[in-house]
């Protein structure tokens, strides 16, 4: 069963297992919201008791980004990316947060659309990995 816990994410095992999967340089992935402070908050989800999956949500003009969401390849399949992307909503709901966004790579863009994400952007590249802009409205707008 899936745990979430909200934790920041150091540079174990997990992180540099995800960050060496994607192939970004692990001095590229970890920046200054990468801690506890007010600007972000973090999640860790546990399955077995193993960490496999995070994400990160920061605070962006009256907005919140998710970032850092990350499934280790095993995992996948286990409807854990649902899990962790439904906790950064209910974090951004009860900060009073109403839109959240994400720059999600385009392999995973009908996931997201399933969860309710509106297409935003054309495709841009970060990291050299393609991505798209996609937004949501989350219900608190609509109260």
């Amino acid at each position: 069963m899936a745990d979430i816990h909200p934790l920041p994410v150091e540079e174990g095992d997990f992180s540099r297992n995800a960050v060496k999967e994607q192939g970004v340089p692990l001095d590229d992935e970890f920046d200054e919201f990468d801690t506890l402070n007010e600007l972000s908050e973090h999640i860790l989800v546990y399955y077995n008791e193993q960490p496999v999956g995070t994400g990160r949500i920061r605070w962006v003009d009256g907005s919140g980004k998710f970032e850092r969401i990350c499934i280790l390849e095993s995992y996948r399949k286990f409807g854990l990316g649902r899990v962790i992307i439904e906790a950064l909503e209910e974090i951004a709901e009860e900060k009073g947060v109403s839109r959240v966004k994400l720059h999600g790579q385009t392999q995973a863009e009908g996931f997201y659309k399933k969860l309710g994400y509106q297409t935003s952007s054309s495709i841009f590249m970060e990291d050299g990995i393609p991505h798209i802009l996609m937004i949501k409205e989350l219900s608190a707008a609509q109260l």
